[in-house]
């Protein structure tokens, strides 16, 4: 990437491949090999989904995403929605409450006037109904077939509480994991709209912002380790960052994990794994045992929580490894995604 010193380059046989915007293992061997080296820090260290700084005795989150989804719009939400919600999220994962967000757009020569209304009009009701203020911006206009229309960036700043310490280097053997959800719902519906797929049931997006969801789980406890939202690299991949980030192990029960029917019969018939498979919507909760319960009761008193459930408990064995207890009663390890199932879905 230009721009960028990296103290140990990569082999100059190396390219940029889609795989490495999969949340996956390339995109893993990018950060660390390339990123990390280059803007190295305590903040950064920390490999969260935002970044903790403090100022003036302030604790405040920060973080930024980019959005180059295809189509822009689609069953359940749109470009737009989903910039606002994805920037809260990752927010939210640190425990905080978001304030305030910036928006960059980059545009496509020839992109209508009204698409680009539409989309900032979803932006604008998406933040409203979120509680936050979109404060800043920019907009920049490439060259006809550079851009595929519309890209945003989205960054966002929050308050984190003083009694909230959340980072995935926090699990500890014991623990639960839990689930807000379903999973699938948002890969799979993207991937309808793209390749005109027709089921007998729409799959709509999952996408949400999930903020008050936290604040109802922080208001149960402090003992919550850590959060994720298993967005790129779907379910499979946020467990792996936390097996490897607290050298922990992970099992899973797949009978505990929810799939609705109908994602699980596109999933076949694609050749997908729903683990895989992105979430713009969900999230996923390591907490200490003895207040698991606590937790998901009262995730179920949110809508977004509703189905929320125990999927599975860290351990001390098999160290940086997530494995999965499957409906036969074996055992399989549930690794990284390797490649990219589904590109462009957020």
């Amino acid at each position: 990437m230009a721009g960028i010193t990296c103290p140990t380059p990569l082999p100059a046989k190396d390219t940029i491949l889609l795989g490495h915007g999969s949340g996956g293992k390339l995109s893993a061997d990018l950060v660390r090999e390339v990123f990390l080296p280059a803007f190295k820090n305590s903040a950064l260290a920390e490999l969260n989904d935002q970044a903790l700084v403090n100022i003036a005795g302030t604790r405040l989150a920060f973080s930024t995403d980019s959005f180059v989804v295809k189509p822009l719009f689609f069953p359940g939400g749109d470009i737009g929605s989903l910039a606002v919600h994805g920037t809260i999220n990752d927010l939210a994962m640190g425990g905080a409450t978001p304030l305030f967000l910036s928006a960059a757009f980059i545009i496509e020569e020839g992109l209508s006037i009204e698409v680009l209304r539409r989309v900032v009009t979803s932006m604008q009701r998406a933040a409203r109904i979120a509680g936050v203020q979109i404060v800043t911006g920019d907009t920049k206009v490439v060259e006809k077939g550079s851009g595929d229309g519309l890209f945003i960036n989205t960054s966002g700043i929050g308050l984190v509480p003083e009694d909230v310490r959340l980072s995935a280097n926090q699990a500890r053997p014991g623990d639960k994991v839990i689930l807000s959800g379903f999973i699938g719902d948002h890969g799979i519906a993207i991937l309808a709209q793209r390749k005109g797929l027709e089921f007998e049931t729409t799959i709509e997006s999952d996408s949400a912002a999930l903020h008050s969801l936290v604040t109802g789980m922080l208001n149960v406890t402090n003992e919550i380790r850590c959060m994720r939202d298993p967005t790129r690299g779907g379910l499979s991949s946020a467990l792996n960052e936390i097996a490897a980030q607290s050298q922990v192990g992970i099992e899973l029960r797949e009978d505990a994990i929810p799939v609705r029917e109908e994602v699980r019969g596109a999933c076949e018939m694609l050749g997908l794994d729903p683990m895989y498979v992105a979430n713009e919507g969900k999230l996923i909760a390591i907490v200490a045992p003895r207040v698991a319960d606590a937790v998901v009761s009262a995730m179920r008193r949110n809508t977004l929580g509703r189905d929320a459930r125990i999927i599975g408990s860290v351990n001390q064995d098999r160290r940086g490894l997530v494995t999965m207890r499957t409906g036969l009663g074996t055992t399989r390890i549930v690794d990284m995604l390797a490649g990219d199932q589904l590109p462009r879905i957020c």
